[in-house]
């Protein structure tokens, strides 16, 4: 029996009767990833395993790094041959970690191989990859369409032309390819003189000169319809924890001056939070108005090393779970967009597993009999996006929150090989209902069962999200 199996993660009868009958045949609705649109829009064929694989995965980077494994053969000049080579070479000292059930999982629903990979079975796998990846159904779309896929949403900067997903929709493709509203850049007082440089390409952009705080407003407000237009209904925010300084709106004026101006180069710490409390009310209202979904991921110490930050630069696997205080902050955010009636609808993902309990709660806080489940506590991320962490969450919303109206998984990745981690959750899932069942700890139930199965796979997002999906 090859590693990948038919019941692989599925431990008892009831949990494979669950998956096969109820999961395995939902479509995906990715409603969070940072694939390329442009990849999408041209149809791009990928060349080899490396360009599809490797290339941008600061998962298997950081875990190169940690095998001995030097720069040149993770993001330096190497060949892509080498390079993948070398993360071949790793892969057997990654048992137990979820990269070795992910490599494994991709290279079966993807190529149909049941091999291990290591050093000697690489070459082959390279030359097996290289000529199914020419074949067109191997494309961008061929992948999506061979996925399963029925929608998806990329994370955007306020300033991008969107001309990618412009292009999708212009050809008919059958998938929906959506963008989200990632503002981030907006908050990024920490380095003045990058925020000046953004802030003159988004009055670029939009034909307002920003000179004050409200042509910034302005400006956000212009993006936000004209992503409204394209098809967005939901904004993304990464942030180290939910802002919360309520000052004026006149003293979040006075620091957008300062720096603006640039009378500054030095970041004052309550100068960030003020200024960023009142762009993301801003922006949480925006969502309200036009019935958008917000998205709060909260935790991540980003960039730990500044030596490899300077030779490669940002998201290249030097992160960190962070140990902020959540709570407080999180909830007088949420708070004081429900107190003005413009709470959207919000999902909740928490880096770090030790506030699961934080988030479930928070999550109930704020419900208000309109939406169901309408503040979620999002699935799994980042480094608890693998079986133990999606199984802390899931146990976590099951014991605090209602289990039936979550909105699922989402890939989180800059690889369109990444869409077997759908089905990683979904056996995740199938097995832990299963074990439940046979210890007679839920009824053994199919309709019951076997309904919300459906709804969590595929529905709920459907639903809640509000896109335009078949």
């Amino acid at each position: 029996m090859s590693f990948i199996h038919d019941d692989f993660l599925l431990s008892t009868k009831t949990a494979r009767r669950l998956y096969h009958t109820f999961a395995k045949g939902e479509p995906i609705l990715d409603y969070h990833n940072h694939l390329p649109p442009q990849d999408i829009a041209e149809d791009r064929q990928f060349k080899n395993i490396h360009e599809i694989w490797l290339a941008g995965d600061h998962y298997k980077w950081r875990a190169m790094r940690c095998n001995g494994i030097p720069e040149e053969l993770i993001t330096g000049d190497a060949s892509p041959r080498d390079k993948f080579l070398a993360w071949a070479k790793t892969v057997p000292h990654t048992l137990r970690n979820p990269l070795y059930h992910w490599t494994h999982i991709e290279l079966k629903r993807y190529f149909g191989i049941d091999d291990l990979l290591n050093e000697k079975t690489a070459p082959a796998i390279w030359e097996q990859t290289e000529a199914a990846l020419a074949k067109p159904e191997m494309s961008a779309r061929g992948i999506l369409r061979t996925q399963n896929v029925r929608a998806l949403c990329t994370t955007d900067d306020p300033t991008d032309d969107l001309s990618a997903h412009k292009k999708c929709a212009a050809d008919g493709f059958e998938i929906g390819v959506y963008p989200t509203f990632r503002p981030d850049k907006a908050l990024g007082l920490q380095q003045p003189d990058a925020w000046n440089d953004w802030c003159d390409k988004l009055a670029e952009v939009t034909n307002i000169e920003i000179s004050s705080f409200g042509a910034l407003l302005e400006a956000l407000e212009k993006r936000h319809d004209y992503f409204h237009s394209v098809g967005c209904r939901l904004s993304d925010h990464g942030l180290n924890r939910c802002y919360a300084n309520f000052a004026t709106e006149a003293s979040a004026a006075r620091v957008f001056d300062r720096y603006r101006s640039h009378r500054t180069k030095r970041l004052y710490p309550e100068d960030q939070e003020l200024l960023a409390t009142h762009i993301m009310m801003h922006v949480g209202r925006l969502n309200a108005k036009r019935k958008w979904t917000m998205q709060l991921h909260l935790g991540p110490v980003r960039n730990n090393n500044s030596r490899l930050a300077k030779k490669v630069g940002a998201d290249v696997g030097c992160d960190s779970i962070g140990d902020y205080p959540q709570a407080e902050g999180l909830s007088r955010f949420l708070d004081a967009l429900d107190s003005e009636n413009a709470l959207p609808k919000t999902v909740l993902y928490n880096v770090n597993p030790a506030d699961n309990y934080v988030f479930g709660t928070m999550a109930g806080n704020f419900a208000d009999g309109t939406t169901p489940g309408k503040v979620q506590f999002g699935s799994g991320w980042w480094f608890v996006d693998q079986k133990e962490g999606m199984e802390w969450q899931i146990n976590a919303l099951s014991n605090l929150g209602l289990l039936s109206r979550f909105i699922g998984m989402l890939t989180d990745s800059r690889s369109f090989m990444s869409f077997p981690r759908h089905e990683y959750f979904r056996r995740t899932l199938c097995n832990l209902l299963g074990n439940d069942i046979e210890g007679g700890l839920i009824p053994d139930d199919d309709e019951l069962t076997g309904s919300m199965l459906k709804n969590i796979c595929y529905s709920n997002a459907k639903a809640y999200l509000g896109l335009a999906v078949s």
